[in-house]
């Protein structure tokens, strides 16, 4: 059967790859950087800068008539009037980017009537290109994934935020569970939809361009990914930043909600 999103996966592929290159360039060059409101820990520079023009450019040139929602675009209200809308990320990890950590990705994502379809995530550093879509499967190098059969919370490598654990917020569940420090979200995302690692979970506030193209690659390889009160996540929505997110090999996800329930982060059942 033809796949429906053939020619935007296409699209979707080529744009990353090129915002990977803009990407790799600055990695080994000196760049400049600024600060959005929030600070320290969410810096822009011209990587991510030059990125988001090179993926708009591919985009806009293939599919002019979708919306468009990205990191580095000031927001319009025009994409909620539009069935189909590409989210993006030129860059998911700036602050591992500056600090020459090479666990960052370019996130190109598409979802149609607030459901993702399609997801691309490539780092450019270790030429990891995931690909995948819901109905079709996932993808790393063009060579098939899926999620980890693992579940057994104990035996499970959950992926965690540099930033979060600094500030304290997987202390409390190290006694029971592993966690490993890696990148950025979207990265996280990607290596649970390959296999390579089993779940995350995030309590604090998430944007749609951090998580529409790890959502798509997740369902494609057979995973589950909610948001962190267990709800299905919607894309293109007014209001781009949810609560948080739980993301799992599918087989974990149940598990993940009780561990979180047992620390007071999970509503009770009612």
């Amino acid at each position: 059967m033809e796949f429906p999103w053939q020619r935007e996966w296409s699209v979707a592929v080529e744009a990353a790859r090129a915002a990977g290159d803009v990407v790799r360039h600055y990695y080994r060059r000196r760049v400049t950087v600024r600060y959005k409101e929030a600070g320290k820990h969410n810096p822009v520079s011209e990587a991510d800068l030059e990125a988001n023009r090179v993926i708009e450019s591919y985009v806009r040139a293939a599919f002019p008539d979708d919306g468009w929602l990205s990191e580095e675009t000031r927001d319009s209200p025009e994409r909620l009037n539009k069935r189909r809308v590409w989210i993006v990320d030129p860059l998911d990890g700036s602050r591992e980017f500056l600090e020459h950590i090479p666990e960052f990705v370019v996130c190109v994502a598409l979802a149609v009537d607030g459901n993702p379809v399609l997801g691309v995530e490539y780092n450019p550093i270790r030429d990891e290109l995931f690909a995948g879509a819901p109905g079709r499967g996932a993808f790393l190098g063009g060579e098939p994934v899926k999620v980890s059969p693992t579940d057994d919370l104990a035996r499970a490598r959950f992926l965690a935020s540099r930033s979060e654990n600094e500030r304290g917020e997987w202390d409390e569940f190290k006694p029971e569970i592993q966690v490993e420090l890696t990148g950025s979200v979207a990265y996280k995302l990607a290596l649970i939809a390959a296999g390579r690692a089993d779940a995350t979970f995030s309590l604090t506030p998430k944007n749609e361009w951090d998580i529409c193209a790890g959502a798509a690659l997740i369902e494609a390889a057979g995973g589950t990914m909610t948001d962190r009160y267990g709800r299905r996540l919607r894309f293109n929505q007014q209001e781009t930043r949810l609560p948080g997110i739980i993301a799992t090999n599918g087989a974990l996800h149940v598990a993940v909600i009780e561990l979180l329930r047992r620390h007071g982060k999970f509503p009770s059942p009612s």
